[in-house]
């Protein structure tokens, strides 16, 4: 009896060793979870939150000035700069839209493509791998200084199509409105197929093998195997290239601002949503204004993000 009584009033106190033993495990985890949700805080939730804040004032290089509710929203709304209906090239919205409209599904598919090639059995893929990933890796800014000598109407692309029609060529690649922005698209989508492609090959690598066996054993061609088994589940792949994809193209500026020195030209054609941000913070001073199209161009970006959630369904994301 007293043997029974003795463990009765042990059981507390190995419950409550266990439960602090529980508190500081749970104390412990905090601890290292607390140091990056600080910084995820204060460099990214506070700053939307200022920004919309700031963006209901008419705010300048001073500071406060005046509340003006939504107005910076309204003129926005009406600057012929920013967005015109119908469309048209030269404002800032719909360069962007046009640049991720070509830009987006070229990534994608080169980026699959160059997936496909180095994930078969081919001799050298370690090379291949690191050679298609290596641009990737290089600047932006110096790609793009390289590029202006290439481009321009004494460059090497314009001596080689003057060999290729046998008469000179001097056409100014990134100084010409129909042809700047594109030049641009061009020299982005070689640049990222690497990263899409290192995506791309993650998720063709954990499709399980036996779908591929039992394809073969049932007599299926290799373009009907890779229709209805490989794009298929590529899914996951699928949605987060396409996610990753648009949000750096409507993110476009350092390109842009390199090639037009900040201006956005020739004639408003490689002016995009960020640079005409940039513009109004920092040449105009209109930080209201500013933040105004960020968070414009923030609901943007989160509405399509959504909207390719639904086009690729619920599929199961491994990243």
């Amino acid at each position: 009896m007293a043997v029974a009584t003795g463990a009765r009033r042990s059981a507390p106190g190995r419950f409550q060793s266990v439960g602090s033993a529980k508190l500081r495990e749970a104390l412990v985890g905090y601890a290292f979870v607390i140091v990056p949700l600080a910084f995820f805080m204060l460099f990214f939730i506070f700053p939307i939150g200022y920004a919309m804040y700031i963006s209901f004032f008419d705010w300048g290089i001073l500071g406060k000035i005046d509340y003006i509710g939504a107005k910076n929203y309204r003129d926005l709304w009406h600057d012929k700069l920013f967005w015109t209906w119908p469309p048209r090239r030269g404002t800032a919205i719909w360069n962007t839209f046009y640049y991720t409209a070509i830009v987006v599904p070229a990534q994608m598919a080169l980026g699959l493509a160059l997936a496909l090639a180095v994930n078969a059995r081919i001799r050298g893929k370690s090379f291949f791998r690191a050679a298609f990933y290596f641009p990737s890796l290089t600047s932006s800014a110096a790609v793009t200084a390289i590029a202006l000598f290439i481009l321009n109407s004494g460059g090497l692309l314009n001596a080689l199509l003057g060999k290729i029609e046998g008469h000179p060529v001097h056409t100014p690649w990134f100084a010409q409105s129909s042809t700047a922005l594109e030049s641009i698209m061009g020299l982005n989508i070689w640049t990222t197929s690497g990263t899409m492609m290192l995506f791309y090959l993650a998720t063709l690598q954990s499709i399980p093998t036996d779908v591929y066996e039992a394809a073969a054993i049932d007599g299926t061609s290799r373009w009907r195997t890779f229709w209805k088994i490989t794009f298929p589940l590529l899914k996951p792949g699928h949605f987060f290239v396409a996610v990753l994809s648009f949000i750096g193209c409507l993110k476009l500026f350092d390109q842009a601002f390199i090639i037009s020195g900040g201006k956005g030209g020739p004639a408003y054609s490689t002016v995009t949503a960020v640079l005409y941000l940039y513009q109004t913070a920092i040449f105009d001073s209109h930080w209201g204004y500013a933040a105004a199209i960020g968070i414009v161009l923030f609901v943007i970006i989160f509405f399509f993000t959504l909207v390719q959630r639904l086009l690729f369904g619920r599929a199961e994301i491994g990243y």
